[in-house]
């Protein structure tokens, strides 16, 4: 039984309603950081109804490794979701569009600022036609600002937003995060902004505009750095694995690679120096205070690989963590997806995709006791859903149109 079928046998057992089913989400978005989002709101219980340009689709259906003709990239962030060809360009096909609009609760797109207006559908024209509608914008820089024009991309947000500058080594350039992260979080942000939205609708009564930016949202995760910059006005350097508050904090070698230790305060700091028979270390004039560790981190940490080099990492994981010190191997991502933790909290899944095997990708990282998250679809093949959700679209079109005539 795959993990999909058996979330999906539990959740029928409990008769309890999933927490977003019943919403309808016109989602406009591809590539990554609206189709991350959307994705969240399907795992969540909502009908996600993906708008793809006709016999194109999603440029990502074309990326990644394909498999049996399936992008396994497209699959891992379009589950949950339905696909309905229109061409944004006809006005017959804006006329369904906007017809689905009428009935849906969330469009969520990540246009550029200033393209769904061009495209017909401004704000007011989304008022008009669903007062009660939670729109949603994921983009670069935000809508307001000299940078609004500005092609976004999660490498050049990284850039500029001053993550690069404090990853990666003192005497090395500044490092990019290896997985899009500005992507992510604005995606991550936008599905908060959405339900918050929802729940200010169950008690006003009416919709609003929600914006989540890549560029904002990586700032915001600059935390310590930034509350430090703005309180001092330095600048915080790259310290590689150290840590740029506390030392000892890092990597060190036991006799068979090293071991990630992060005491993070005084209290796990003397347990970490019990543990290694260096207590007496906190004694010493040259590293009784942080600041002074700070200073001679070095000679510190030289300290400390000497112990460490004594044993194996296996051994010291063990003896740390049952001291209370957080610590841990530095896995590859296969070592990371196989770890026995990784595996019981469920975060790989098998989705069967038919005509094209399983697919296996990442599961659900919030766990809900009474209704937890579910695969219940497969990423849809470009269009699937065509006479599914156009035909009473059209036919509510002519309905209107012959009570206009009369």
């Amino acid at each position: 039984m795959t993990i999909a079928q058996q979330d999906s046998t539990e959740t029928q057992g409990t008769g309890l309603q999933k927490p977003l089913q019943g919403i309808r989400v016109v989602d406009l978005t591809r590539v990554l950081s609206g189709p991350f989002c959307s994705m969240l709101l399907g795992d969540m219980g909502a009908e996600v109804i993906k708008i793809e340009p006709p016999g194109q689709g999603d440029p990502v259906r074309a990326q990644g490794g394909i498999k049996d003709g399936l992008s396994w990239y497209f699959a891992s962030f379009n589950r949950n979701k339905k696909s309905v060809e229109l061409d944004l360009r006809d006005a017959g096909d804006k006329a369904l569009l906007a017809e689905l609009i009428r009935g849906a609760d969330v469009l969520v797109e990540n246009f550029r600022p200033g393209v769904m207006a061009k495209m017909g559908f401004g704000p007011k024209v989304l008022a008009d036609l669903n007062p009660r509608l939670v729109s949603a914008s994921v983009n670069g820089y935000g809508s307001t600002g000299p940078y609004i024009d500005r092609p976004a991309f999660d490498f050049i947000t990284q850039a500029m937003s001053g993550f690069m500058s404090v990853n990666g080594r003192a005497d090395q350039p500044p490092l990019r995060s290896g997985q899009p992260i500005t992507d992510l979080v604005a995606g991550l942000y936008t599905a908060f902004g959405i339900v918050s939205a929802l729940r200010a609708r169950d008690l006003n009564g009416r919709g609003q505009h929600v914006e989540s930016a890549m560029l904002n949202g990586i700032l915001s995760f600059m935390a310590y750095l930034a509350s430090e910059h703005l309180m001092t006005g330095a600048l915080p350097e790259r310290t590689g694995n150290d840590h740029p508050l506390v030392a000892p904090y890092g990597l060190f070698r036991a006799s068979d690679g090293e071991v990630a230790v992060a005491p993070s305060n005084d209290i796990i700091l003397r347990r970490f120096l019990r543990a290694l028979d260096l207590e007496m270390l906190l004694e010493d004039p040259r590293f009784d205070t942080n600041p002074k560790r700070f200073a001679r981190r070095d000679e510190l940490n030289a300290l400390i690989d000497a112990r460490m080099a004594t044993d194996s990492q296996a051994s010291w994981i063990d003896r740390l963590n049952a001291a209370g010190v957080p610590s841990g191997k530095v896995q590859n991502l296969r070592e990371a997806l196989e770890d026995p933790q990784v595996q019981a909290q469920e975060m790989v899944i098998d989705l069967p995709h038919p005509g094209h095997g399983t697919v296996r990708m990442l599961g659900f990282p919030v766990k809900l006791s009474e209704t937890p998250c579910e695969a219940r679809l497969p990423a849809p093949r470009l269009g699937e859903h065509n006479d599914e959700i156009l035909t009473p679209l059209r036919a509510a079109l002519s309905a209107r149109a012959g009570a206009g005539k009369t």
